[in-house]
């Protein structure tokens, strides 16, 4: 603990950075955490509390009061704010409840609001906090206000200046560094008509899917984005930092997905829980790999018989799920970045078949001659050259349909898509290793 209290005496407030105390509590164990937890200055407590993984939620919860809590709440942002208590809940749903009764109205009238909106919604990452200005206002009594608020810390991380009517409806969106041109002995809506180009704001709907909202970041290269309702009333805005957290969070989600697993049971501590769900998807696997086993069983005979082909028959399998794994992943990436639209399917069915089958025909050729020489077996080599074409080439097109077919069905594609693809890739380079074999042998 040694090691905090000489970074919290050797750096001031202005100085102290969560990210660094984050580093520093990651080190201790449950003992030392506790205590040395008490020492964060409450200004920064629900920034670290929020860059901590969640298991250490439960040690800050048992070693707080209410009081440490409600402190660090107020001095997140809106957004944080919800996050924060949302997490407070999951683990000590009565010190939530006397937290958030702490806070004063508007502050819950906020959290309340966020808290409002489904998971998948723009609404509710907003922030609340937004800097606004009518068309009607001089630039230098909106920029004089600006500065007010800016050195009493009430606002953080402004990018933009929104221009809106009486009544809260967006009009514009500034850049700060366009508005050091603007005439300051002007209003806002005499400098728009003269300038040369246009302040018409990039929008979000409260209810669209944050993944539109991502995809739009990453179209215009936004800052910042603010977010209206149905009637273009402004009442927040998604920053930069926001949406790099999402999409870190969706690659997360996507990459345990892919496995099988789900991400917030794999971050909880509860060893039943976790193993429960991994077991249900290698439950799965087991029923799929039996699947495989009873086509291998139905040529028996012949395996019995040629003992070359149960020595080959898993690599025309493994290079089958391997060929499909490469294109599953592809294809779901961009799915999820948005790449691929509702009229690209049969352009990433062609472009993967195609590469696969150019693989296919490459690994044919180079498993054809080396089964040829490794075993005295007449057409041995034809035999698994063919398999192989056959198996590249379907795993080339089941590993891009599945994820698109997901999608259309509205399935998340990191699901289960591995699952049905190796089932997809054994069943076929088995039954067509051993088919073939059968016919030709």
């Amino acid at each position: 603990m040694q090691e905090l209290k000489r970074y919290l005496e050797l750096n001031s407030n202005d100085e102290i950075h969560f990210s660094e105390i984050v580093n520093i509590l990651k080190h201790y164990d449950k003992e030392t955490f506790s205590e040395a937890i008490k020492l964060i200055p409450k200004d920064i407590l629900g920034d670290v509390a929020l860059e901590l993984p969640d298991r250490y939620f439960d040690d800050m919860v048992e070693s707080l009061e209410a009081k440490d809590f409600t402190e660090a709440v107020k001095e997140l942002e809106s957004d944080d704010q919800a996050d924060f208590m949302q997490e407070l809940k999951e683990h000590d749903e009565a010190m939530a409840s006397e937290v958030f009764e702490s806070l004063d109205k508007n502050e819950q009238e906020e959290i309340t609001l966020l808290d409002s909106y489904d998971e998948n919604e723009a609404g509710s990452y907003m922030q609340v906090e937004v800097f606004t200005a009518r068309e009607d206002e001089l630039v230098q009594e909106v920029i004089d206000r600006f500065a007010k608020l800016k050195k009493s810390k009430v606002l953080e991380n402004v990018h933009n200046l929104f221009i809106t009517t009486k009544n809260k409806t967006l009009l514009y969106s500034i850049d700060l560094d366009d508005l050091l041109t603007f005439n300051f002995q002007k209003t806002f809506e005499e400098n728009i008509e003269e300038a040369e180009e246009s302040f018409e704001p990039i929008t979000a709907l409260d209810t669209d899917d944050i993944k539109e909202v991502v995809n739009a970041f990453k179209e215009y290269d936004l800052f910042v984005m603010p977010i209206v309702t149905k009637s273009a009333k402004l009442i927040g805005r998604i920053t930069s930092d926001d949406i790099h957290d999402i999409i870190n969070e969706q690659a997360t989600e996507q990459m345990y997905n892919l496995a099988g697993l789900d991400d917030e049971v794999e971050e909880d501590e509860e060893i039943f829980k976790a193993g429960k769900k991994r077991a249900s998807w290698l439950g799965v696997n087991l029923v799929t790999a039996i699947l495989a086993s009873i086509i291998i069983g139905l040529f028996s005979d012949i395996l019995n018989e040629i003992v070359a082909l149960a020595i080959l028959m898993p690599i025309v399998a493994s290079m089958g799920g391997n060929a499909g794994t490469q294109t599953l992943t592809v294809v779901v990436r961009q799915l999820t970045l948005g790449d691929i639209s509702q009229g690209d399917a049969k352009r990433i069915i062609f472009k993967e078949v195609s590469i696969s089958l150019l693989n296919g025909l490459l690994f044919a050729i180079i498993i054809g001659i080396i089964a040829s020489l490794w075993f005295d077996v007449e057409n041995l080599g034809y035999v698994i050259a063919l398999s192989m074409l056959v198996n590249l080439l379907l795993a080339g097109f089941f590993g891009s349909i599945i994820p698109l077919f997901l999608e259309k069905m509205n399935v998340d594609p990191a699901i289960g898509s591995t699952v049905i693809l190796t089932t997809v890739t054994d069943v076929v380079g088995f039954f067509s290793f051993l088919g073939l074999a059968t016919i030709i042998l």
